[in-house]
C-alpha cells in the first residue's frame, strides 16, 4: 500500500480532549476517527490491525472446537422479554420500534439469541457439547464513554457460547476458554491477569475477567502475592478485623451540632472512625419488573465504604442509585443523622462486621443529634446481614490472611458460567440418555476487539508513537523511499515493495515527496515493527537500511538479502 494513497492522515497534535496515550496515538497515527461520543470509524490501519487480532481469536477458538456463526444485530424484543432482561436493563439497552410498531433491540450481547437457536437446533444429548462463536458489532449506550476505544458505545466483540448437557461439561469448556484467552492475549503481546468478577447482568454462578493492569483503568483489582488470590474490587472478599469484646453500654444521646459526616463526628467526639456506624441510603430498582422500587438502608462501619455491587446482589436489585434527601425524610430518617434505631418500613441491610462491633456511635434521626452505644440485635435488627463493603489496599486476603495490594485495570475479556438462566427462560431442553427432558447448560465468553487494540497501543508505545508487535501491526514493514536526483532509489523501492508483497510481507510504502525527517516521524508514529529505508546513498553500497521500531540501531542489509532478512525479523 502506497502511503500517498492511504485513506487517512497523521496529525501533528492530538485533540485537547484526549487523555489516554492510546486514544491520542491512534488518532494521531490515522487509525481511528470519532463520529460521536463513544462512536468511532476504524480507518484502514485500524481495520487491518483488528482483522489480525480477529484472526488470532478465530484460530484459538477453532482450536478448542468452536464453530463460527453470525447472529443478527437487531433482535425482536420478545426474546429479551422472555428472559426478563428487557425489563432489567436500563438505558444502556438500545430500544426502538420498527415500521410495524414492534419493539426491537440493538444487540448488546447474544445469550437470548443463542438459547433461541439451541431450542430449535438441539433436541438430543447426542448434539452436545457444542461451542459457537461470532465476531460482531454490539451497541451499549454507555453514559460515560472515555479514553477512545477503551470505553465506547459501539464496538466489535468476540462472543462465544458453550452448550452442555451437565455442569461437568460446562466446567471443561470454561477451562478451555480460560486457557485459550491467555493464549490470545499472549499472541497479541498484552500482559493480563485473570480475576474473579461479578456476574452482573449476565447472571450465572462464576465469572472471571481478564485485566490489563494500567493506571488508566476504571476497575480496581485486589491481589494477594502470598496465595495468588485475586478479584475485582466489586466482589473481593477479605478478612475483617475482629473487634475486642466489651460489655454493651446503654444508649446515650449526644448533641452534635453541625456534625453530619463520619470524619466530623469522629473528630468532634475524639474517637476513631471505626467506632461509628455509617448509614447510606439507596433506591433499588428490583430485578423483577413487577415489583416497585424500594428504599435500602445500608449500615457499615464508619471507616469502611459500601460496595454497591455487593449490596445490589444482596438485595436482588437490577440497579441502585443514591436516595434523595426527600426519600430519606419520607422514611422517617434525617440526612446526615440517619439511624437504624427506631426506623420502620425500610429494608435495613447491615455489613456482616456490624454484629461484632459493640457500642458504636450512630445517628439519632434528628438534626444535630447522635446516639452512643448503638448495638445490633439489641437496639435494631436488619432484613439482611451480608458482606457489603469494599476491600482496600492492605486488607487481609480471605484465603491466607496476608495483606493484599490493589491495582487499576481495564477489562479486555470475560468468561461466565451461565448455567440454565437463559435456557430455562426460553424452554431450551434436550432429551438425555434416559429420555428425560433437561435444560441445556450455557457458558458465555467475550473479548472486546477494539478495546484490545487500544490496550495494545497503551502497552506498546513511546514518546514518538506506537510500537505495535508484528502479530497485530497493520503492515509488518514501513518502506521509506528517500528519493534522489537519479531516480534509481525510486525504481529500486517499487521493485522491493513488489517483492515484499509477493513474499507475503506487504509493506506500507511511503512514496510521498516529503523530507526524510517527516517520513521518519510518521513511521515512528504509525509504529510498524520494521522500517526499511532505501536511498541512493545506501544503494551505492548495494544495501538498504533496516531500523526496528524498538531500538535506535540502523543496520545496512544487502539488497539481495532484504527479503530473507525482513522475514527473519517480522515473520
Amino acid at each position: 500500500m502506497e502511503l500517498s494513497r492511504l485513506f487517512g492522515q497523521t496529525l501533528r497534535e492530538a485533540p485537547s480532549d484526549t487523555e489516554a496515550a492510546s486514544h491520542q496515538l491512534l488518532l494521531r497515527a490515522g487509525y481511528i476517527r470519532p463520529l460521536g461520543a463513544g462512536i468511532f470509524s476504524y480507518l484502514p490501519l485500524a481495520h487491518r490491525s483488528m482483522a489480525r487480532i480477529m484472526q488470532i481469536i478465530r484460530e484459538e477458538m477453532n482450536a478448542i472446537g468452536g464453530q463460527e456463526i453470525t447472529m443478527p444485530v437487531i433482535h425482536p424484543a420478545e426474546v429479551w422479554q422472555e428472559t426478563g432482561r428487557w425489563y432489567q436493563i436500563g438505558a444502556e439497552m438500545g430500544r426502538f420500534k420498527d415500521r410495524s410498531n414492534r419493539d426491537m433491540v440493538l444487540a448488546m450481547t447474544h445469550e437470548e439469541v443463542v438459547a433461541s437457536l439451541a431450542r430449535s437446533e438441539i433436541q438430543s444429548y447426542r448434539k452436545l457439547p457444542m461451542l459457537v462463536y461470532q465476531l460482531q458489532t454490539k451497541w451499549r449506550d454507555d453514559p460515560r464513554p472515555r479514553a477512545g476505544l477503551i470505553r465506547v458505545r459501539e464496538f466489535t466483540m468476540l462472543d462465544s457460547y458453550s452448550l452442555d448437557a451437565d455442569w461437568e461439561g460446562l466446567s471443561e469448556q470454561y477451562q478451555k476458554h480460560y486457557d485459550a484467552y491467555f493464549r490470545i492475549f499472549e499472541r497479541c503481546h498484552l500482559p493480563v491477569v485473570a480475576v474473579q468478577s461479578d456476574t452482573g447482568m449476565m447472571g450465572g454462578r462464576l465469572a472471571h475477567e481478564y485485566m490489563y493492569l494500567t493506571p488508566i483503568g476504571e476497575d480496581s483489582i485486589l491481589f494477594c502475592d502470598s496465595c495468588n488470590y485475586s478479584a475485582n474490587r466489586q466482589v473481593c472478599r477479605f478478612q475483617k478485623p475482629a473487634p475486642a469484646a466489651e460489655p454493651l453500654l446503654p444508649l446515650e444521646p449526644v448533641s452534635t451540632p453541625g456534625v453530619s459526616s463520619i470524619a466530623e463526628l469522629a473528630a468532634f467526639l475524639d474517637i476513631p472512625e471505626e467506632r461509628t456506624a455509617k448509614a447510606v441510603f439507596f433506591t433499588a430498582t428490583p430485578a423483577d419488573p413487577s415489583l416497585p422500587g424500594e428504599l435500602i438502608f445500608a449500615v457499615v462501619r464508619g471507616d469502611m465504604e459500601v460496595n454497591e455491587t455487593k449490596l445490589a446482589n444482596a438485595v436482588g436489585a437490577a440497579e441502585l442509585r443514591p436516595a434523595t434527601d426527600e426519600e430519606i425524610r419520607a422514611a422517617g430518617a434525617e440526612p446526615g443523622y440517619a439511624s437504624p434505631v427506631g426506623i420502620l418500613g425500610v429494608r435495613v441491610v447491615v455489613d456482616d462486621l456490624i454484629p461484632a462491633c459493640p457500642n458504636l456511635v450512630a445517628g439519632a434521626n434528628q438534626p444535630d443529634l447522635h446516639l452512643r452505644n448503638v448495638n445490633f440485635g439489641r437496639d435494631y435488627t436488619a432484613s439482611l446481614v451480608r458482606d457489603i463493603v469494599s476491600a482496600r489496599q492492605g486488607d487481609r486476603c480471605p484465603q491466607c490472611g496476608a495483606p493484599m495490594s490493589m491495582s487499576r485495570g481495564v477489562e479486555v475479556g470475560n468468561i461466565f458460567q451461565l448455567g440454565t438462566r437463559y435456557t430455562d427462560a426460553l424452554g431450551c431442553t434436550f432429551l438425555d440418555e434416559q429420555g428425560v427432558n433437561r435444560p441445556i447448560i450455557m457458558g458465555s465468553y467475550g473479548i472486546g476487539v477494539g478495546r484490545l487494540l487500544a490496550c495494545i497501543a497503551e502497552e506498546h508505545h513511546d514518546d514518538r508513537g506506537l510500537c505495535l508487535p508484528p502479530s497485530v501491526a497493520p503492515y509488518p514493514i514501513h518502506l521509506v523511499l528517500l528519493s534522489g536526483k537519479t531516480g534509481i532509489a525510486d525504481a529500486a523501492a517499487h521493485e522491493l515493495a513488489d517483492s515484499l508483497t509477493a513474499a507475503g510481507m506487504e509493506p506500507l510504502f511511503d512514496d510521498r515527496s516529503e523530507y526524510a525527517g517527516v517520513k521518519f516521524a510518521d513511521a515512528d508514529l504509525i509504529g510498524l515493527p520494521l522500517r526499511i529505508n532505501i536511498s541512493e546513498r545506501s544503494l551505492k553500497q548495494g544495501s538498504v537500511e533496516f531500523k526496528l521500531r524498538i531500538g535506535e540501531e540502523v543496520s545496512l542489509v544487502p539488497l539481495e538479502n532484504a527479503i530473507e532478512a525482513a522475514r527473519a525479523l517480522v515473520g
